[in-house]
């Protein structure tokens, strides 16, 4: 995630940098250039012949991943879910070559900032949502076709909202009258649905959070991505993840314990034999952002580093 106002400052990127790039000439993989913060850091730290790939389905950054690379031939581009990371990776002879691969999640500050994209409730604009809106359906567009039962269970899973049934039939009350289509009027349909509010977070939060989730599929994704990314990382390399919210960290906290466990390994089998089924070993993490970063960048406060090393 980038930080505030339209700016471009990536979050925790000193421990990024420091954990990611032990090969100032090795191959690395940025799978969310959002802007190219985190990107720009690791080519500081790159020599000559370091490489970059940078990975993201949104057009825009997209765009100015390939001015990025217009400017230093030591980056490639891909227009792609990280899902398919290992499929890039075999299509540009890569995989088990990797060094380090970054995946810093959830909706950049570019995008939350920008009306038009309708990640945010902050300013009025439509109810789209999408990460790649050029393609798929629309938040607008799912909510006028879902169920009471179905959109209570998405807010519910995807937002943990206590008053998750409430607020869906008001949703499906209000859509019947005349559809929703703008964000203003979903957050405003969802303050009313509320019965108490959190002090600190406005109480369409957690059901936009949810809504994003489900119209891009970012769980789901993760979890492909990170099982493509050991795939992909050759021995030794390493595995930097930033999230955002506790359903992310879950999944990379579990992912990284299993993996380093040996997920189908018994445990009456003696160490040296449980240790062959080991991918990976946790680096560090939890690691959060600074008092100052966050003073500097508040949008930083929710962001969770986890490392973790190929071993195989």
């Amino acid at each position: 995630m980038q930080g505030t106002g339209g700016s471009h400052t990536p979050v925790l990127v000193n421990e990024v940098v420091k954990l990611l790039v032990l090969h100032d000439a090795g191959l690395y993989i940025d799978c969310t250039f959002g802007r190219g913060g985190h990107a720009r850091a690791i080519l500081q730290r790159l020599g000559r012949r370091g490489r970059l790939v940078v990975i993201d389905r949104d057009p825009a950054a997209v765009l100015a991943a390939e001015q990025l690379a217009g400017e230093d031939p030591r980056v490639q581009v891909a227009r792609s879910s990280f899902a398919l990371l290992e499929q890039l990776a075999h299509a540009a002879a890569i995989t088990g070559q990797v060094d380090g691969i970054l995946f810093d999640l959830g909706v950049s500050s570019p995008q939350l900032d920008d009306s038009q994209r309708g990640f945010s409730f902050g300013h009025d604009g439509p109810l789209d949502m999408r990460m790649d809106n050029e393609s798929g359906f629309t938040a607008a567009q799912w909510i006028a076709a879902v169920s009471t039962r179905e959109l209570a269970e998405v807010i519910r899973a995807y937002g943990e909202e206590r008053f998750a049934a409430r607020i869906a039939r008001a949703i499906v009350r209000e859509q019947a009258l005349a559809p929703i289509t703008t964000t203003q009027r979903l957050a405003e349909i969802i303050a009313r649905a509320k019965p108490v509010w959190e002090k600190t977070l406005h109480p369409a939060t957690r059901c936009f959070q949810a809504l994003r989730i489900v119209i891009n599929d970012e769980l789901e994704e993760l979890k492909l991505g990170l099982r493509m990314a050991v795939k992909v990382l050759r021995s030794g390399g390493r595995l930097v993840v930033i999230s955002f919210h506790s359903l992310e960290d879950r999944i990379v906290k579990r992912f990284i314990r299993d993996e380093s466990r040996g997920r189908s390994t018994p445990r009456s089998l003696p160490p040296r034999v449980a240790a062959e089924g080991l991918t990976l070993k946790r680096v560090c993490g939890p690691m959060k952002p600074t008092v100052e970063e966050i003073a500097r960048n508040p949008r930083a406060r929710s962001a969770t580093l986890r490392v973790a090393e190929k071993l195989l």
